[in-house]
């Protein structure tokens, strides 16, 4: 099953981030940079995994608890970003940049109209 776009703005754009980073943490992990391609993995997927997840809340509190958690996941994958980028070891995409930026705006909007 693969996967069929929502309509949900940010379960989309949390879905196709995810996928955005997979690619880029191979890259990571050719460079030998195994280390940093994994907390980057782990942190950048779980934002679409905590969204999807918050998708089937079963109250107003666990829903926004969810998102709070993606919302933590989406700057700690800015944080993995910015060590990337400050050390000069690999190219960072400004797309990725962007489209984690983007992501923490809709989060912090959600949340606090939620």
């Amino acid at each position: 099953m693969s996967f069929k776009e929502s309509g949900n703005a940010i379960v989309d754009k949390s879905f196709y981030f995810a996928c955005d980073i997979v690619i880029y943490a191979e890259e990571l992990k050719q460079k030998r940079f195994f280390e940093i391609a994994n907390q980057l993995l782990k942190s950048g997927t779980s934002v679409g995994a905590n969204v999807r997840e918050s998708q089937r809340g079963v109250s107003t509190k666990d829903f926004k608890n969810k998102l709070g958690i993606a919302l933590k996941e989406a700057d700690e994958t800015s944080f993995w970003l910015d060590v990337i980028e400050e050390t000069k070891i690999y190219e960072v995409p400004q797309k990725l940049r962007e489209d984690c930026e983007v992501l923490i705006r809709l989060l912090v909007s959600i949340i606090k109209n939620s």
